[in-house]
Protein backbone atom coordinates (compact mmCIF):
# COMPACT_ATOMS: atom_id res chain seq x y z
CA UNK A 1 0.00 0.00 0.00
CA UNK A 2 1.32 3.17 -0.78
CA UNK A 3 1.59 6.10 1.56
CA UNK A 4 -1.14 8.36 0.34
CA UNK A 5 -3.77 5.19 0.61
CA UNK A 6 -2.67 4.67 3.94
CA UNK A 7 -2.88 7.77 5.33
CA UNK A 8 -6.58 8.04 3.91
CA UNK A 9 -7.42 4.25 4.73
CA UNK A 10 -6.38 4.88 8.45
CA UNK A 11 -7.75 8.45 8.61
CA UNK A 12 -9.20 8.74 12.76
CA UNK A 13 -11.50 11.77 12.48
CA UNK A 14 -11.00 11.98 16.27
CA UNK A 15 -7.16 12.06 15.77
CA UNK A 16 -6.01 13.29 12.78
CA UNK A 17 -8.89 16.37 12.63
CA UNK A 18 -6.76 19.16 12.96
CA UNK A 19 -8.67 22.12 14.19
CA UNK A 20 -7.20 25.29 14.83
CA UNK A 21 -7.95 28.03 17.06
CA UNK A 22 -9.36 31.49 14.86
CA UNK A 23 -7.15 34.28 16.63
CA UNK A 24 -9.43 36.94 14.70
CA UNK A 25 -12.20 38.45 16.19
CA UNK A 26 -13.91 39.90 13.68
CA UNK A 27 -16.10 37.79 10.79
CA UNK A 28 -14.36 37.14 7.81
CA UNK A 29 -15.11 34.22 5.11
CA UNK A 30 -13.44 30.93 4.38
CA UNK A 31 -14.14 29.30 0.77
CA UNK A 32 -13.11 25.65 0.00
CA UNK A 33 -13.38 23.98 -3.25
CA UNK A 34 -12.72 20.17 -2.65
CA UNK A 35 -12.81 19.27 -6.71
CA UNK A 36 -12.51 15.24 -6.48
CA UNK A 37 -14.59 14.42 -3.46
CA UNK A 38 -15.58 10.03 -4.12
CA UNK A 39 -18.04 7.92 -2.35
CA UNK A 40 -19.61 4.13 -3.62
CA UNK A 41 -23.14 4.03 -4.10
CA UNK A 42 -24.39 1.97 -1.60
CA UNK A 43 -26.41 -0.05 -3.68
CA UNK A 44 -24.46 -0.60 -6.68
CA UNK A 45 -20.45 0.33 -5.66
CA UNK A 46 -19.76 2.57 -8.54
CA UNK A 47 -18.10 5.09 -7.81
CA UNK A 48 -20.00 8.90 -7.29
CA UNK A 49 -18.12 12.10 -8.10
CA UNK A 50 -18.50 15.13 -7.16
CA UNK A 51 -17.41 18.63 -6.18
CA UNK A 52 -17.80 19.89 -2.68
CA UNK A 53 -18.23 23.78 -1.64
CA UNK A 54 -17.71 24.51 1.80
CA UNK A 55 -18.17 28.22 2.99
CA UNK A 56 -17.94 29.55 6.56
CA UNK A 57 -17.07 31.73 8.78
CA UNK A 58 -15.51 31.11 11.91
CA UNK A 59 -16.40 31.83 15.48
CA UNK A 60 -13.09 30.27 17.84
CA UNK A 61 -12.00 27.04 15.37
CA UNK A 62 -10.60 27.18 11.80
CA UNK A 63 -9.58 23.32 9.97
CA UNK A 64 -5.90 22.93 8.58
CA UNK A 65 -6.25 22.25 4.86
CA UNK A 66 -4.81 19.22 4.85
CA UNK A 67 -6.89 17.46 7.36
CA UNK A 68 -10.05 18.99 4.98
CA UNK A 69 -8.44 17.26 2.18
CA UNK A 70 -8.04 13.68 3.99
CA UNK A 71 -11.30 14.05 5.91
CA UNK A 72 -12.73 14.31 2.40
CA UNK A 73 -10.47 11.82 0.38
CA UNK A 74 -11.42 8.96 3.41
CA UNK A 75 -15.18 9.00 1.69
CA UNK A 76 -13.62 6.97 -1.43
CA UNK A 77 -13.84 3.84 0.19
CA UNK A 78 -17.27 4.53 1.74
CA UNK A 79 -20.54 3.68 0.22
CA UNK A 80 -23.02 6.06 1.03
CA UNK A 81 -26.04 8.10 -0.95
CA UNK A 82 -25.24 11.39 -2.38
CA UNK A 83 -27.81 12.73 0.62
CA UNK A 84 -26.08 10.66 3.69
CA UNK A 85 -22.40 11.81 2.76
CA UNK A 86 -23.08 15.39 2.35
CA UNK A 87 -25.35 15.37 5.22
CA UNK A 88 -21.72 13.86 7.30
CA UNK A 89 -19.82 16.44 5.90
CA UNK A 90 -22.07 19.34 7.27
CA UNK A 91 -22.81 17.66 10.92
CA UNK A 92 -19.07 16.48 11.28
CA UNK A 93 -17.68 20.23 10.80
CA UNK A 94 -20.66 22.14 12.16
CA UNK A 95 -19.95 19.95 15.29
CA UNK A 96 -16.02 20.18 15.19
CA UNK A 97 -16.33 24.05 13.88
CA UNK A 98 -18.71 25.00 15.96
CA UNK A 99 -18.47 28.19 13.10
CA UNK A 100 -21.18 31.15 12.77
CA UNK A 101 -22.34 30.08 9.88
CA UNK A 102 -21.42 26.89 7.41
CA UNK A 103 -22.37 25.54 3.95
CA UNK A 104 -21.46 22.52 2.40
CA UNK A 105 -22.77 21.86 -1.12
CA UNK A 106 -22.12 18.52 -3.01
CA UNK A 107 -22.15 18.93 -7.12
CA UNK A 108 -22.22 15.39 -7.68
CA UNK A 109 -21.20 14.39 -11.68
CA UNK A 110 -24.42 13.40 -13.47
CA UNK A 111 -24.74 9.28 -14.15
CA UNK A 112 -27.40 7.77 -15.81
CA UNK A 113 -28.93 11.23 -16.93
CA UNK A 114 -29.40 12.51 -13.21
CA UNK A 115 -27.56 15.77 -11.84
CA UNK A 116 -27.74 16.01 -8.14
CA UNK A 117 -26.72 19.06 -6.03
CA UNK A 118 -26.66 18.63 -2.02
CA UNK A 119 -27.00 21.56 -0.16
CA UNK A 120 -27.10 22.37 3.61
CA UNK A 121 -27.26 25.66 5.48
CA UNK A 122 -27.13 26.49 8.42
CA UNK A 123 -29.69 28.91 8.43
CA UNK A 124 -31.73 26.38 7.23
CA UNK A 125 -30.78 23.75 9.84
CA UNK A 126 -30.64 25.98 13.05
CA UNK A 127 -32.70 27.50 14.85
CA UNK A 128 -29.82 31.12 15.44
CA UNK A 129 -29.63 32.46 11.92
CA UNK A 130 -26.51 34.02 10.77
CA UNK A 131 -26.43 37.57 8.84
CA UNK A 132 -24.87 36.19 5.56
CA UNK A 133 -26.07 39.78 4.37
CA UNK A 134 -21.69 40.95 4.08
CA UNK A 135 -21.58 37.48 1.56
CA UNK A 136 -23.07 38.82 -1.64
CA UNK A 137 -25.66 36.79 -3.55
CA UNK A 138 -23.15 35.92 -6.44
CA UNK A 139 -20.64 34.54 -4.39
CA UNK A 140 -23.18 32.11 -2.27
CA UNK A 141 -24.56 31.00 -5.71
CA UNK A 142 -20.95 30.09 -6.94
CA UNK A 143 -21.16 28.01 -3.95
Amino acid sequence: MRYGEKIIKEFDIDKDMEIWPNKWENDYVIRITLPEFVCLCPRSGYPDFAKIFLIYVPDKKVIELKAIKLYINSFMNKNMSHEDSINEIYHTLDKLLEPKYIRVVGDFNPRGNVHTVIELDSNLVRKEKFDISAISKEELREF
